[in-house]
């Protein structure tokens, strides 16, 4: 299938997913859903990408779900559409490479939900957050109401799921929601560099280092720590003794 919501553009390793619905702020419906489905499914069979950002157009990062979409659907299609969502981004999580969201602007709603569903954000100050579906008479359908008291804890998850307030970027680097805060201009450059530091590691190492942190965010510390405990030895003798090597011989290791 072909891409009508989704840009994807692929340099050095780094694959940049963008949002292309600036007239609607980037709204989720159910073709952004199929789209971004054969997306994962797109880079998950390719070799030669070792990261992948998602970004928005325009002055949005994504504004939600699409609410003409949904106005008129009965519950059960409702419940479907949650379930969408949910798998979706849980496609996301767990694909092998890491995620990183550029925030641009308004990231509310679905479009929160799909920041938290990649591995870590990086935002501009012109960036803002929040899970605004109660003042709908809604609640979350993609899973904000569990992403983020992990991200932020259950205080900071129910004050903004609770009010539907909507808070500025620092204030989401302050709770933790987001790891850095740059300026508009400096975002993607940002976002760039910290995307080809994690891409010239290992890359058996950082699939290990996801998958591992997700299992026991989800399994508990002891089963997290025991798959620790077995990944540790897969790099020994093939990746990790390259690593090793070239850190003894002060080289650059030849992954």
């Amino acid at each position: 299938m072909g891409y009508e919501i989704l840009k994807l553009e692929v340099a050095e390793g780094i694959a940049t997913v963008t949002l292309c619905r600036p007239n609607a702020l980037n709204a989720l419906n159910l073709q952004f859903f199929r789209e971004m489905d054969q997306m994962v499914a797109d880079i998950k069979a390719r070799d030669d990408i070792k990261v992948m950002i998602i970004t928005g157009e325009g002055k949005a990062f994504a504004a939600g779900a699409d609410i003409a979409e949904m106005v008129d659907m009965p519950q059960e299609q409702a419940r479907e559409f949650s379930r969408t969502g949910q798998n979706t981004f849980r496609s996301l999580e767990l694909l092998e490479i890491p995620v990183i969201a550029a925030v641009n602007g308004f990231s509310l709603g679905g479009g929160n939900e799909l920041a938290m569903a990649c591995d870590f954000r990086i935002a501009s100050t012109k960036a803002r957050f929040g899970q605004p579906e109660v003042n709908l008479g809604l609640i979350p359908g993609y899973a904000a109401t569990q992403r983020l008291p992990r991200l932020v804890g259950l205080g900071n998850a129910l004050h903004l799921l609770l009010t539907g307030d909507m808070i500025t970027a620092d204030e989401a680097l302050r709770m933790g929601m987001v790891q850095k805060v740059v300026e508009p201009e400096k975002l993607m450059e940002e976002v760039m560099a910290t995307a080809k530091k994690i891409a010239s590691k290992g890359p058996k190492a950082i699939r290990l280092v996801k998958q591992v942190a997700h299992h026991g965010m989800v399994a508990g510390f002891e089963q997290g720590s025991a798959l620790e405990a077995e990944k540790f030895g897969d790099p020994f003798g093939n990746e990790g003794a390259e690593g090793m090597r070239a850190f003894l011989e002060k080289r650059e290791p030849r992954w």
